[in-house]
């Protein structure tokens, strides 16, 4: 039986651009990169060098702090660079790939009927352990923690996000298998947040299932364990993302690596608008071509996205491809409420709020600079936790430890700050400031 969630303060951003549900093969690119900065707080080591003939499923590289957790090839090919930045820090694990994908054999296995420690050991080995991530702090996973629950959502609620739903739908067989896995890996639960797209998986065997219905955030894992399993200080919870969760299962089904995302390039600047299905690590220009100097091109969508330029690859846990305009151009009187009819705003002094079904072609401009925090309760207003986001927003300006603690630092993620970053008028970087305060935190405290 499955157990309802209903968020009531989040703003839903409608969009033009949504991609169609039609799901085309994309074209092979001819380079793959894994990019070690998508792993926060993971230190690199190689364990290949450039030249290498990889299959898919080969260890990359682990994290030289947490040697369990390794990085995989997503296909099979050569080690064509490593490409580094500023003190030789690792930036983009580039393989030349080959026409047809040969894979490395695991083995197959039966996820319910293994060990808890098989099961561990045949994750982490494949590299699906890059798939599992903590809360807090939002870091991949320490395999040494033993989490208290293990949460997976189903639920896109993001503007123009890929529909997982959807995306699933093929899948079904390979996420349950994924889920029994998933058991093996707590004394807890597995929780299963599901929406009207994503409800055939109710029937989902060895998970806690949840309906989620409201505005975003409502998709993000984050307020969905607050609602159900908060995480308290000492405490560990484990997040896997849900076609993540089908590329485990397959590795236990088939022996292999299958990296397979379905992804969706949406967006008002977008030429094409649908899902194509590709390999993680692909390059962006393999499905939307050369960009101009007039368009945005983001690997995610377009709160929690990272910018792209042409001939770059999508990251490591993004399936969506945006493309919206740049924001370059400014309007005259741009501040008048009946000057512009595709301005929107989540404030009353704009009139968008009198047509909640329109959808609006955004662009990247802040209309507006930085200013002071002051208190208006229009944080509160997008973020269904209860926390004080402006007091724990300040609270990691200064670094205050204590004061982060009680206001509920372990509960949050950058994402969940998203909205603010999109409907205060102080024109923060909430996110970035979560993420510095989280990373103080693990310094601090561990």
């Amino acid at each position: 039986m499955s157990k309802d969630i209903r968020i009531k303060r989040g703003l839903t951003l409608r969009l033009k651009g949504e991609a169609e549900k039609q799901v085309v093969e994309a074209p092979r690119s001819k380079t793959y990169a894994i990019k070690p900065p998508d792993f926060h707080s993971v230190v690199p080591k190689m364990v290949v060098k450039e030249g290498a003939r990889i299959l898919a499923g080969d260890e990359l590289f682990f994290s030289k702090y947490t040697e369990e957790i390794r990085f995989t090839s997503p296909v099979s090919g050569t080690l064509l660079e490593i490409k580094r930045g500023d003190k030789r820090r690792i930036l983009e694990v580039i393989i030349e790939a080959d026409p047809t994908i040969s894979y490395k054999d695991f083995g197959k296995m039966n996820a319910a009927t293994s060990s808890a420690e098989a099961v561990k050991n045949r994750v982490l080995e494949s590299g699906c352990g890059a798939f599992i991530m903590q809360r807090p702090y939002d870091i991949v996973a320490d395999p040494k923690d033993t989490p208290k629950s293990i949460f997976v959502s189903v639920v896109s609620t993001a503007p123009l996000a890929a529909d997982l739903g959807f995306a699933l739908k093929d899948k079904v067989a390979a996420f349950q298998e994924g889920i029994y896995a998933l058991q093996k890996l707590t004394p807890g639960k597995v929780h299963v947040s599901l929406d009207e797209s994503s409800s055939y998986l109710k029937d989902v065997k060895g998970a806690e299932i949840h309906m989620v219905s409201g505005p975003h955030p409502a998709g993000n894992v984050g307020v969905q364990i607050h609602k159900i399993d908060p995480v308290n200080m000492g405490e560990r919870v484990w997040t896997v993302g849900a076609e993540d969760v089908a590329i485990i299962g397959n590795v236990f089904l088939t022996g292999q690596f299958h990296a397979e995302r379905t992804i969706a390039v949406a967006g008002s600047e977008a030429k094409e608008q649908k899902y194509y299905r590709i390999q993680i690590g692909a390059n962006s220009s393999d499905l939307v071509g050369q960009v101009s100097d007039e368009v945005r091109l983001i690997s995610g969508d377009v709160l929690t996205g990272d910018k792209l330029s042409n001939n770059q690859y999508i990251g490591f846990y993004h399936n969506t491809l945006t493309l919206i305009p740049e924001g370059n151009k400014y309007r005259m009187f741009g501040w008048l409420p009946f000057t512009y009819n595709n301005i929107h705003s989540n404030s009353k002094t704009s009139l968008s709020w009198l047509f909640p079904k329109k959808k609006y072609e955004l662009n990247t401009n802040l209309n507006g600079e930085e200013r002071a925090l002051v208190v208006t309760g229009e944080m509160e207003e997008v973020l269904p936790m209860d926390i004080y986001p402006m007091q724990l927003i300040k609270a990691c300006i200064s670094g205050d430890i204590e004061k982060m603690e009680n206001l509920g630092i372990y509960e949050v993620a950058p994402e969940d700050f998203a909205l603010i970053d999109y409907v205060n008028t102080s024109k923060i970087e909430a996110q970035e400031i979560i993420r510095l305060g989280l990373d103080l935190m693990i310094t601090e405290v561990g």
